[in-house]
């Protein structure tokens, strides 16, 4: 996971790039993961924690996710801890994951 915290952007002419929305991620799910079924399914799970997350995040991180292999078989669950836990050692204060979140198929 890679994190970067932007502070002014400038253009080619020198004015400012206005940013507006909040955090932004991306996600990296390639082939090794899987089956294009089982792919978009690790990237429907990857969005729907990403949004859980974004109110606890700085306005201008931008987040980018790769996917393992083991993203394919991991529950909704466990790959909202793993993301918690790996921003937490960026030193984002997020919370623990959820105790029962609803799992995105």
């Amino acid at each position: 996971m890679h994190v970067v915290l932007c502070e002014a952007t400038f253009d080619s002419t020198g004015s400012a790039l206005v940013r507006f929305g909040g955090p932004r991620f991306g996600l990296i799910v390639s082939k090794a993961v899987g089956i294009a079924v089982v792919r978009h399914r690790v990237a429907r799970r990857l969005r729907h924690i990403c949004a859980g997350i974004a109110a606890e995040l700085p306005t201008e991180a931008d987040v980018v996710i790769r996917a393992l292999p083991g993203a394919a078989t991991a529950s909704a669950v466990e790959l909202d801890r793993q993301l918690r836990s790996a921003l937490r050692k960026l030193s984002f204060d997020v919370a623990d994951a959820r105790t029962a979140p609803s799992d995105v198929s």
